[in-house]
């Protein structure tokens, strides 16, 4: 007589929830960022721009100290002894009137003590105003070198996703969509600013011993030098900001790219070419996003009828923040 043992299969254990906090805007903040951080393209490119924004300022120096050389090498021509009148005997012409220090007609000596040709209390070192005016905007001068690579990165970050499908598996992580553009944003525009802030302070330390050639000095306690260093930095960011808005709405990379060019370099060309057409034209023109951002490093007095430089960021602020309103909404909306 055979038994039959029967066996009974143990039964499967319950789905367990996921231990751990889940996801939370940190951890996606963190992913974004190696994301970025370990793609070597992308560090290539960043430290190429900084090289180049760097070496922009260098050359911006080194003009800066020829048109200080040039301009103060150029001697006035002297002016000719003036001829005694007839019938004057000579040397009356040159001969110091009546009660009038010896040296004062003849033009040996100036007021307080100063030379010739010279205001009283002037500093010869000082180099020629033009050449001054420029000193305080070298730091900041590679800036537009720099805001075409960050501008086209910040498109190509966002808009490679979408052509690679990657975008499914990251909303798939993060269902809210929210979190995720945002992290993005954030991360591309704190890259932005210390590589704007950055290189504009090495540029500022290259300048120094080139301007020192010609006698001539930068220092951050001049006016406006360390407000322009640091707007370099936010300029990138804001515009790199506006630049990831547009390749978020048109998921394309090279769309992205030439519609960002575009409106930053071609836009404000365009501007220039038809400003005889009307008055409205270069006052519109003030409020593109790189024309505004241009006022925002500005160093120097702002000319009549610019942006201040508070407004100018305000104006490239608006521009990033309507961009990433607009791209956030159509992105919940819209199927990936």
């Amino acid at each position: 007589m055979s038994t039959a043992t029967t066996s009974k299969n143990p039964s499967e254990p319950a789905p367990t929830a996921p231990s751990g906090p889940g996801v939370n805007f940190l951890r996606v903040l963190k992913s974004e960022w190696i994301k970025v951080t370990t793609v070597p393209s992308t560090v290539i490119l960043l430290a190429v721009t900084v090289l180049v924004m760097v070496g922009l300022a260098s050359g911006a120096a080194w003009g800066t100290v020829q048109l200080a050389e040039n301009v103060g090498g150029t001697a006035a021509p002297s002016a000719p002894e003036s001829a005694p009148a007839e019938g004057m005997p000579t040397g009356a012409a040159t001969a110091p009137a009546e009660g009038m220090p010896t040296g004062a007609a003849s033009g040996e000596e100036s007021a307080e003590g100063a030379p010739a040709g010279e205001a009283p209390g002037a500093d010869p070192t000082a180099g020629p105003p033009a050449a001054s005016s420029l000193i305080p905007e070298i730091p900041s001068s590679g800036v537009l070198f720099g805001q075409l690579l960050m501008a086209s990165l910040a498109v190509v970050l966002i808009a490679s996703e979408w052509g690679t499908g990657m975008i499914r598996s990251t909303f798939s992580a993060v269902p809210k969509r929210t979190p995720a553009l945002l992290a993005k944003n954030l991360i591309i525009a704190v890259i932005s600013f210390i590589v704007g802030a950055g290189a504009a302070f090495i540029s500022f330390l290259v300048a120094q011993p080139i301007l020192n050639s010609a006698d001539l000095s930068l220092s951050l306690n001049d006016d406006g030098v360390v407000a322009s260093i640091l707007n370099t930095g936010t300029f990138l960011a804001l515009l790199a900001v506006f630049s990831m808005g547009i390749g978020t709405l048109l998921r394309n990379t090279a769309g992205g790219v030439v519609t960002a060019i575009g409106v930053i370099f071609v836009l404000p060309l365009v501007a220039t070419i038809l400003q005889n057409l009307g008055d409205w034209i270069p006052d519109a023109a003030r409020f593109l996003p790189s024309n505004a951002g241009a006022q925002l490093v500005m160093a120097g007095t702002t000319a009549e009828g610019d942006l201040t430089q508070l407004q100018g960021g305000l104006v490239l602020a608006v521009w990033a923040a309507a961009l990433l309103i607009i791209s956030i909404v159509v992105t919940k909306r819209r199927d990936v």
